[in-house]
């Protein structure tokens, strides 16, 4: 089985993992507790234009801030707790909605959050190669999404040791097993402190949280659904 690690680009045409660590993976994988389906909008206005058509609860960011006429931001604390009667979340972001769009292969989502059954079960369903995708920033390298990605990785190659990986992902996963230094590495990094500024402290400490969840997100039909076992 091949294994690789890349930014922004899939060069895989059978599994990969989108890792947009601030936030919108964490954001799907929190809101899988209380959605049965997102919808990744590319546009704000694509976004506002679904509203009513599916009955959804609108979610977005444009540079970390909540889009104006929003019902909430692109906040995983807020997602996880939020109480609505919706079954359908509407997502826009700025990075990892974005790059879904041009993916030709079977889509996972990953964060720290779920990274042992994403990297599991993205190892049960693959057939030759797994590509684990760090969503970036505007097309640059993001040191929460390679942290978080290391992790993912590790779980992937956990119980075999039949995976060819690429210099990239090891390092990866070298690199995220201090926990210490990941929490750090997320709390300092360039988005880390620009979300800092915004008063999303909440948000980083939620996105740090390693293993808690088993939702991983599947993108099909232009939809993100609960992979279910």
């Amino acid at each position: 089985m091949k294994v690789t690690l890349s930014l922004e680009t899939t060069c895989s045409k059978d599994i990969s993992i989108m890792v947009d660590a601030l936030r919108a993976s964490t954001t799907i994988t929190a809101a899988l507790n209380n959605f049965d389906e997102i919808i990744p909008c590319f546009s704000a206005e694509e976004a506002m234009s679904l509203k009513d058509k599916v009955n959804g609860v609108l979610a977005g960011e444009r540079n970390g801030e909540k889009l104006e006429g929003f019902d909430i931001g692109n906040s995983p604390e807020v997602v996880d707790r939020l109480k609505s009667n919706k079954k359908t979340l509407i997502l826009t972001t700025s990075n990892g909605t974005r790059i879904l769009e041009n993916m030709n292969s079977t889509v996972l989502v990953g964060c720290l959050l779920n990274a042992k059954s994403a990297g599991e079960k993205s190892a049960k369903i693959a057939e030759s190669h797994i590509d684990v995708v760090m969503a970036g920033v505007r097309g640059q390298f993001a040191l929460e999404d390679f942290l978080a990605s290391g992790e993912i990785l590790y779980w992937i190659c956990k119980n075999s040791d039949e995976y060819e990986l690429n210099d990239l992902a090891k390092a990866a996963i070298m690199a995220s097993r201090d926990y210490e230094s990941v929490i750090e590495g997320f709390h300092n990094c360039r988005t880390g402190r620009h979300l800092s500024k915004l008063g999303y402290e909440k948000d980083i400490d939620y996105c740090c949280q390693k293993n808690i969840s088993d939702n991983v997100a599947m993108f099909k039909n232009n939809k993100l659904i609960l992979i279910k076992d």
